[in-house]
């Protein structure tokens, strides 16, 4: 399989490890996109209250607001009774301006999953999808409005970059999908969203900033914020390794999940145009290091590509690199995107891979395929207005 062009390498951070710095990508863009408002979420609890004085009120009114905004999931100023009503719509307009509007909902799975589409600031367009299980309410979410990676399987990918999400409107979609669970319209799961995978639009840790502001809002005790577990949490990366090293130092305990879908570099440039970067073996290095500080398993996402990367031989090849290690792996049947040559492996050599991973003492599971037929699967989230519910055609 021939190297993707240079035209097509993507874009990664050039600046403080784990950043995307703006310069960098200043030639590829006429403009500086719209920035979102100013949010709450975006605060960390003593900024809040510095925020809230600074308008003339007093501090406990910022306690007043996350109590809303992350406990009873209300922005609404019509609804908060304990705030005088002369300083409602103020404090409402400077802390919970309306970030992210649904431009389309579309459900599957008997109501089980449902995919939003939501237009930002300057017309940036997000996607982010609820999944319900007996167990267990997760949202995939977004952390930037495209992506630069530019995978050639991932419809997100092939759309390119547009910009950064705020810290605020990551957490938005997460309060959004918790809404409607509280409501009890997400069929068959139960009414708490419980599990936050960033796997959505983007790669997060070239938002690293933003995500981890997100991360510790999402995890800090309410009222001052949603108080999800950290082991809740997956954050997924195609492998930026100064971020990952970086990530290794937060004090973190959320998962990490390396995109890997190669054990070889020759196949991976292609797959991942990252891997030009940063190899198979660095990517690997930085995930081990993340497991060994924080004792947690790292997830090896793969997508299995119908002769492709599905080989026996390419299973063994992952086998031994992972084989001892704390790690899982999970095999992804890849989704179907418009214009794609690609499809999913037959089912024989899918368990073919499965059985020579397990032989090697792997731990391997296969991951659903809930949401294919909106267009909410993994690799399916385009972003895109487009009539119907599928996703966008990538462009060349």
């Amino acid at each position: 399989m021939p190297p993707l062009p240079d035209a097509l390498l993507p874009l990664v951070p050039t600046g403080p490890a784990g950043s995307t710095d703006e310069s960098s990508r200043g030639a590829h863009r006429r403009s500086p996109p719209a920035r979102p408002s100013r949010h709450l979420a975006d605060l960390d609890p003593a900024e809040r209250r510095s925020a809230v004085v600074a308008l003339g009120e007093p501090a406990y009114r910022a306690d007043q607001l996350s109590r809303h905004y992350f406990a009873r999931l209300c922005a609404d100023p019509g609804q908060m009774s304990d705030i005088p009503a002369a300083g409602r719509e103020a404090l409402a307009r400077h802390f919970l301006p309306t970030l992210l509007t649904v431009v389309r909902e579309a459900s599957c799975d008997d109501g089980a999953t449902v995919k939003t589409l939501w237009r930002g600031a300057g017309g940036a367009l997000v996607e982010s999808v609820l999944m319900g299980y007996a167990d267990r309410a997760t949202a995939c979410v977004s952390s930037q409005a495209g992506c630069g990676m530019g995978c050639p399987f991932c419809a997100t990918g092939q759309g390119g970059l547009t910009r950064n999400l705020s810290a605020a409107e990551i957490v938005e979609q997460v309060v959004a999908a918790a809404r409607v669970a509280a409501q009890g319209r997400l069929s068959g799961a139960p009414p708490r969203l419980s599990n936050i995978v960033f796997m959505g639009m983007g790669e997060p840790l070239a938002n690293y900033r933003a995500v981890l502001s997100a991360i510790r809002t999402l995890t800090s005790p309410q009222p001052h914020g949603l108080g999800l577990a950290q082991r809740s949490l997956t954050l997924s990366t195609v492998g930026l390794v100064p971020a990952m090293r970086r990530l290794a130092g937060e004090g973190l305990s959320v998962t990490l999940a390396v995109s890997l879908h190669a054990p070889d570099d020759e196949l991976r440039d292609t797959l991942v145009p990252v891997n030009r970067r940063w190899p198979v073996r660095e990517v690997l290095a930085a995930a081990w290091r993340y497991a060994g500080v924080t004792g947690r398993r790292v997830s090896i996402e793969y997508a299995l590509i119908r002769d492709v990367n599905d080989q026996p031989e390419r299973a063994s090849a992952l086998g031994r690199l992972l084989r001892g290690r704390l790690a899982h792996v999970n095999l992804i049947p890849l989704n179907p995107t418009p214009g794609s040559v690609w499809t999913a492996s037959r089912p024989g050599r899918q368990r073919e891979f499965v059985a020579r991973l397990r032989a090697l003492g792997v731990p391997t599971t296969v991951r659903d395929t809930r949401g294919r037929e909106i267009g909410g699967a993994c690799g399916q989230l385009a972003g895109a207005e487009l009539p119907g519910i599928g996703p966008a055609t990538p462009r060349s």
